[in-house]
């Protein structure tokens, strides 16, 4: 806890004057996503959507543009489900206790406890990839990092190893430590101030710790989509959620590539369990913009969207670029 009050992080945006709001907004931002990427979409958002009521009052397409380019699309949705689900079930203000917390949508067992710590100043254990790291070093614990039996000895001793007064101020200095100091790769054990009780710092197996996943390659898929684009316009679809891309606007997909069409062009997106390869491919009339008919995609609705308004629209962000590239090398040819 001294650590952390002279060398930890107190200057992201989240941390001024923290709400259960915005410490709620900032957690789930933070979800698969670098501390880097998520301070500008996080003070956006804030501005965009100050309060609860903001957020539970937005319409879909207004939250998912707000989100567009931080992925993990799901996030945006159950936010709003979140303002909605807080103001419907306790009058606006988040509850205290950790199982009605978890009762909120898209809050589980850490964001929970990071509400109730930084927000609410209460005890409230949390274990993210930061943590685990720390303590399976600090601890020696060996384990498959995604395995019940590693993260139940974990969460164990995170709510043994948290104080309940100023849990806030431990809780964050364990995530600052894991995120700047006991670092996946280099790790800056001389600067640790637990080092002198580190059991992997002492064995030789801070490389080891916590025990690498297993690497699986990644399947290669083929998705093929339309382009409709009469005049300064463009056809895209509303996707169905849950699903890849659920609740975002995009162009039309296609069981499979059709017949006598030009290819408009084609890229490349890594998903997080697989890669994507799309082709693109001209369509003459709005009557090719069909979709697949097996259920794996749906859409919600159909719309002719204007070019120079794509900024305002919630897209995908390889659709996106796509797009924006296609309309900039027509512009010089």
């Amino acid at each position: 806890m001294q650590w952390q009050t002279q060398h930890g992080r107190h200057d992201l945006p989240w941390q001024q004057s923290p709400s259960a709001y915005s410490v709620h907004v900032s957690e789930i931002m933070l979800q698969q996503t670098q501390v880097s990427t998520v301070i500008p979409y996080f003070e956006r958002w804030m501005q965009r959507f100050p309060s609860l009521d903001a957020l539970a009052s937005a319409s879909e397409d207004d939250v998912m543009a707000q989100w567009q380019g931080l992925g993990y699309y799901s996030r945006a949705r159950n936010l709003r489900k979140a303002a909605a689900h807080v103001i419907a079930e306790h009058g606006g203000e988040y509850p205290d206790c950790l199982q009605a917390l978890q009762a909120i949508p898209g809050v589980g067992r850490y964001t929970a406890g990071a509400i109730r710590s930084f927000a609410l100043q209460q005890y409230g254990p949390i274990v993210d990839g930061n943590v685990k790291r720390l303590y399976a070093r600090l601890f020696g614990i060996d384990g498959e990092p995604n395995s019940s039996a590693f993260n139940r000895t974990l969460w164990q001793l995170a709510e043994q190893l948290t104080p309940h007064n100023a849990s806030h101020i431990y809780s964050q200095g364990v995530l600052d430590l894991g995120a700047t100091v006991c670092t996946k790769s280099q790790p800056k054990c001389s600067e640790c101030p637990v080092q002198s009780e580190c059991v992997a710092h002492a064995t030789g197996r801070i490389e080891q710790l916590p025990n690498p996943k297993k690497k699986r390659e990644k399947p290669f898929r083929v998705g093929h989509f339309s382009w409709h684009q009469p005049n300064q316009h463009i056809h895209l679809v509303k996707r169905s959620s849950p699903g890849i891309w659920g609740g975002l606007w995009c162009l039309p997909e296609l069981p499979d590539a059709p017949k006598d069409a030009e290819l408009a062009g084609e890229f490349i997106h890594q998903f997080t369990h697989y890669t994507l390869h799309a082709k693109v491919w001209r369509a003459s009339t709005p009557q090719h913009l069909s979709v697949k008919d097996d259920n794996s995609v749906g859409y919600l609705a159909t719309q002719l969207f204007d070019l120079n308004q794509l900024d305002q629209t919630g897209l995908p962000t390889p659709i996106k670029q796509f797009i924006q590239d296609r309309i900039a090398l027509k512009r010089h040819t």
